[in-house]
């Protein structure tokens, strides 16, 4: 269970990514039904801790309080070597199987504690050619927001720290509890990780605003069988340019981005209510509790039955 967060504030801390962490974690949320959690902030010398912008910010907790953290953050920092000190606090996270976040650079930390080694990472854009060079047993991917490896997340620069920690929230408390800070902070309660850091080409603008449109039109009707064609002529558009040009609106292919969809309103079912799988899977336009199990099982790794039994039971705790 996701109770303790412990974020490691670095000499050079980056002050955004650092907010982002706070904001996410460190604000209780109990009087909307989110979640509450317990929330340190460290450094292995307490007192005053320079920024990247040049100011100070006064930190009294060791690390000893991240002994026993669940998670375990590290935000953008300078990327000369870290303290040894921190790289102890998170190999032994690591070691014990709590989770560990990088936001942008902070990735360079866990690269020198070696946790990164023969698994997939990402940082930055700007700084995914630096990480390679120093740590070529790293697969670095420097094209998405966040990447998931074991109970490794690293995320890539400022706001897709946030869409890497609500990940963790919805993998460790469901759906409902990662909308609820989502929907506080004004953000999009999910972007896949493979989403695109930015985009190469120029996209050109959609003067009638056809993806909002299109968008919100397939959230409405998750529950029936939309196709390609449907969509394109929602947006008035070739199917052709209709396709391309969601994707790189959006980083998926249309029927990626409904499928994701669909899973995350099953996921709120599950959680809310008590309808039935077969009920369940037709309203959010799987079909059947078979087929819906099946996408369930690829994304999510689990079952419709293990996942309410998991977060229908935290709901009605």
């Amino acid at each position: 269970m996701l109770k303790k967060i412990v974020l490691l504030a670095m000499p050079g801390v980056a002050p955004f990514e650092f907010g982002v962490v706070c904001e996410v974690f460190g604000i209780d949320r109990s009087d909307m039904g989110g979640p509450t959690f317990e929330f340190e902030i460290a450094t292995a010398e307490p007192g005053p801790v320079r920024t990247s912008l040049g100011y100070d910010m006064l930190i009294t907790h060791d690390l000893s309080v991240a002994a026993d953290a669940d998670l375990v953050a590290v935000p953008a920092h300078g990327l000369g070597l870290v303290d040894e000190r921190y790289i102890e606090v998170i190999q032994a996270a690591v070691a014990r199987g709590a989770w560990v976040m990088s936001v942008c650079s902070g990735a360079f930390a866990l690269a020198q504690a070696g946790v990164l080694d023969g698994r997939r990472a990402t940082t930055h854009w700007m700084h995914a050619d630096r990480l390679v060079r120093q740590y070529p047993l790293i697969d670095v991917d420097p094209d998405v927001l966040f990447v998931e490896d074991g109970t490794i997340v690293t995320g890539a620069g400022t706001a897709a720290g946030i869409d890497a920690a609500l990940h963790i929230v919805r993998k460790e408390l469901g759906a409902t509890a990662a909308n609820v800070i989502a929907r506080r902070m004004v953000v999009p309660p999910q972007r896949d990780g493979g989403q695109a850091q930015f985009i190469n080409t120029p996209i050109q603008e959609c003067k009638s605003d056809s993806f909002a449109i299109v968008t919100q039109w397939m959230l409405e009707n998750l529950d029936k069988d939309l196709t390609i064609e449907q969509l394109s002529r929602k947006a008035l558009m070739s199917t052709r340019t209709f396709a391309r040009r969601f994707r790189a609106d959006t980083g998926a292919t249309p029927a990626a981005w409904l499928n994701r969809q669909r899973i995350i309103r099953a996921q709120q079912l599950l959680e809310q209510t008590d309808l039935g799988l077969e009920t369940i899977a037709q309203q959010t336009g799987f079909g059947t509790a078979a087929v819906m199990r099946h996408h369930f099982l690829k994304v999510l790794q689990t079952t419709p039955t293990a996942y309410r039994r998991t977060f229908g039971a935290l709901q009605s705790a």
